[in-house]
């Protein structure tokens, strides 16, 4: 009986970095839509970065746009393509990633 508790149990530790891997695979191939526009470095064209952006922030932004109560030009079909889970997960990713550096012109002595 021990023996097959601990079979159980390592199974159990292989499987969970494998499921968490899929699903930190999932919501990098989701953000990386994103980072076309919003790279995870200083923002392309003026766009803001989303990299540390607060996760709550992030999903309260995209179901505005979804809604049409928050304009932009185009996030509103963006974020209409995304199921609330895909939010969620887009929103954790960035969340996780570090916020970019402010430009040196705009440190403050």
């Amino acid at each position: 009986m021990l023996r097959a508790l601990s079979s159980l149990f390592v199974i159990i530790g292989l499987a969970l970095p494998a499921a968490t891997s899929a699903g930190d695979d999932a919501a990098r191939n989701l953000a990386a839509a994103c980072t076309s526009c919003h790279s995870t470095g200083d923002g392309v064209d003026g766009v803001k970065s989303l990299a540390g952006t607060r996760r709550e922030v992030m999903v309260q932004a995209m179901r505005e746009f979804r809604s049409g109560s928050r304009s932009a030009t185009v996030m509103q079909q963006i974020a209409a393509a995304y199921s609330d889970s895909q939010v969620d997960l887009i929103a954790a990713w960035f969340a996780a990633e570090p916020s970019p550096a402010p430009p040196a012109g705009n440190a403050r002595p």
